[in-house]
């Protein structure tokens, strides 16, 4: 299984495969200490189940992250591929579930530049003005004020939105890849 950083195309199935797998591993182990100390002993009452018992936390823990991470799926390849030719001058970041305190909103791409974050979410549960008002809260606190943050759910117009602001950077060629990609990584921390 080839690993995949955050905030790239794929990176929650990857996530999601990964975690699976732990999942899979820690209860094994847990499992087979538990029976080593059967097997042993043949009573359960013994400090192996105490092991296996306390093993169950760590074990349980990755259950969790493949539970909240299961009904959310990366962005179809294809999509990543023409967003990923036609944004060439701009900071792009895919495949994010933004959590707030009161929900979490998944969203298939972000792309920066300068001062406009524009987002993706073909989720229809997702509101995208809440999930706009969260980023620039977020955003705000950390010092970055006066962007314009926008996100849509329907995938023609994010498309023409990308192309337009490429078009944009390649002319304007400003020096803001940096901010961008604080932006991005800021991003990326409020992100599962």
């Amino acid at each position: 299984m080839k690993k995949v950083e955050k905030g790239k195309p794929g990176y929650l199935n990857y996530k999601k495969k990964a975690e699976i797998l732990r999942t899979v591993i820690y209860f094994a182990i847990v499992a087979a200490i538990f029976l080593l100390g059967y097997t042993q002993t043949h009573t359960r009452l013994n400090i192996m189940t105490v092991v296996a018992v306390l093993g169950c936390l760590p074990a349980s823990k990755a259950l969790v992250g493949v539970i909240t991470r299961f009904p959310y799926p990366s962005i179809d390849p294809d999509r990543a591929k023409e967003i990923a030719k036609i944004s060439r001058h701009l900071t792009v970041c895919y495949d994010t579930v933004i959590t707030s305190r009161e929900k979490i909103m998944p969203a298939d791409c972000f792309v920066i530049s300068g001062h406009n974050l524009y987002g993706y979410t073909h989720y229809e549960k997702v509101n995208p003005e809440e999930l706009a008002k969260h980023i620039r809260s977020i955003l705000s606190q950390n010092g970055y004020t006066g962007l314009t943050v926008k996100i849509l759910n329907q995938y023609a117009p994010f498309l023409a939105r990308v192309e337009g602001l490429d078009n944009i950077a390649a002319v304007e060629q400003e020096d803001t890849k940096q901010t961008e990609q604080e932006i991005r990584h800021l991003l990326l921390n409020i992100s599962m």
